[in-house]
């Protein structure tokens, strides 16, 4: 299997490429504004592509979608815009299964006193994450959302999920945790298809 990592020099990103070289032989598409952001990482060439180019760009996306089976999105910023050229460039490519890395909060799904802080210090942040999801649930893709807890650099990859409509339980999750997860999307697409799920630590 072929995969595109879009974001690959983000933390999850990084975290997707080492598992998925250590755990699968799948053929790896990275993208990246830049590839230099990748010059410490030994990446095995007849399984590595490296793509520098623009996430708001359809045309660059393109290039590194084309030929794969699957898109893993892990970026920051203007995540609607990012979105929309991702669409438009798997629409182009007839690339069809997405794995779309978006953040916990977007649903006013976290109970308590924490929920109450993001709701009322982070909408800034979410929006546009809640714009992308829509996005994403309108267009015609197989596609699996993950949102993430607070994010932690810890190595362990035990987690718990929660679907699109239930309670967030804990609060943080390790950034492998994501990887182990967007992986196992991958690897299962038939099992992960149209699912929007909340993974954490399952701890307070």
């Amino acid at each position: 299997m072929k995969i595109a990592i879009i974001g690959a020099s983000s933390r999850i990103g990084l975290e997707t490429i080492d598992l998925a070289l250590q755990e699968t032989n799948y053929e790896l598409h990275l993208f990246l504004r830049d590839a230099r952001k990748l010059s410490h990482l030994n990446l095995p060439t007849d399984r590595v592509k490296v793509f520098q180019g623009n996430a708001l760009n359809s045309t660059d996306l393109t290039q590194a979608i084309a030929g794969t089976d699957h898109v893993l999105v892990s970026l920051e910023g203007p995540m609607d815009a990012f979105t929309k050229a991702t669409i438009e460039a798997m629409k182009e490519t007839g690339v069809q299964k997405l794995t779309f890395i978006a953040s916990l909060g977007v649903f006013n799904e976290v109970p308590g006193e924490f929920g109450r802080w993001i709701q009322a210090n982070m909408m800034g942040y979410l929006t546009p994450y809640i714009k992308s999801i829509a996005l994403i649930e309108q267009s015609d893709l197989d596609f699996t959302i993950i949102r993430p807890g607070e994010l932690t650099n810890d190595k362990t990859t035990d987690y718990v999920l929660t679907q699109r409509n239930e309670t967030f339980k804990g609060r943080y999750c390790s950034r492998r945790s994501v990887a182990r997860l967007a992986l196992d999307s991958m690897e299962h697409p038939e099992q992960f298809k149209g699912l929007n799920l909340g993974i954490s630590d399952g701890k307070e």
